[in-house]
């Protein structure tokens, strides 16, 4: 537990450090609380902004932070440094998955908070965000695992978050991108932040996030035994 949370303090002070990390923390919930203020359009859908917004966060910060930080440390040397001084490989990723997972509630809130929902409604926003910000953190986890750099991490993560960050706007314009997104965690979370004030929760919703959750730490786990940390 030590090391553990001596990982996630020491990831606060590189996001400090690295200004790349920290977009990925702030863009979203900065836009959504500008978006959401500035522009009322008749006929919009009430916090449209915030579902938007908060549906792209989920398929992107998450997943590009965990996939960056565990590229850079392989890269510098500093994860086989780390391995080496008794840190053991599930506390370097449970440090480095539950910093990006809080950092990732703390701007969840900021645009939860920017929706104006009640207790009820703001609890549900919160836990599909949380199961969401999980899933994506299983992918950015196996794509860090499977890159030898940064820059194969990048090239990598760049496709990847792209489909899971805009595939649930998208399939509002197209019927056959519908059918897809409804096969991804990312559609179907983003089909719950639509309904928060409705019934979110619906038994294949549910059913398609728990598989893709199932799948992508598969992912992982064969990335893990495939190539480990080092």
């Amino acid at each position: 537990m030590h090391n553990i949370v001596a990982i996630f303090k020491r990831q606060i002070m590189d996001t400090s450090k690295n200004k790349e990390t920290l977009i990925q923390f702030v863009m979203f919930p900065a836009l959504t609380v500008i978006m959401n203020q500035v522009i009322h359009v008749e006929g919009m859908p009430r916090n449209y902004f915030v579902n938007l917004f908060a549906s792209m966060y989920i398929g992107m910060a998450p997943l590009t932070a965990m996939a960056a930080v565990m590229a850079e440390e392989k890269e510098k040397n500093t994860l086989r440094v780390l391995l080496l001084s008794n840190v053991k490989p599930y506390e370097y990723l449970v440090g480095v998955g539950g910093y990006v997972w809080a950092a990732c509630m703390l701007g969840g809130l900021v645009i939860c908070m920017a929706g104006g929902y009640g207790p009820k409604e703001g609890a549900a926003f919160m836990g599909i965000l949380a199961v969401g910000f999980l899933v994506s953190i299983l992918v950015g986890a196996a794509i860090g695992t499977w890159s030898r750099n940064q820059m194969m991490a990048t090239s990598l993560t760049v496709p990847v978050m792209l489909v899971f960050a805009f595939l649930p706007m998208l399939s509002m314009f197209n019927d056959t991108i519908a059918k897809v997104a409804r096969l991804t965690y990312a559609g179907q979370i983003s089909r719950m932040l639509y309904h928060i004030e409705g019934s979110p929760l619906q038994a294949e919703g549910i059913g398609v996030v728990a598989g893709n959750l199932v799948l992508f730490a598969g992912l992982f786990a064969a990335a893990y035994r495939k190539c480990g940390l080092e």
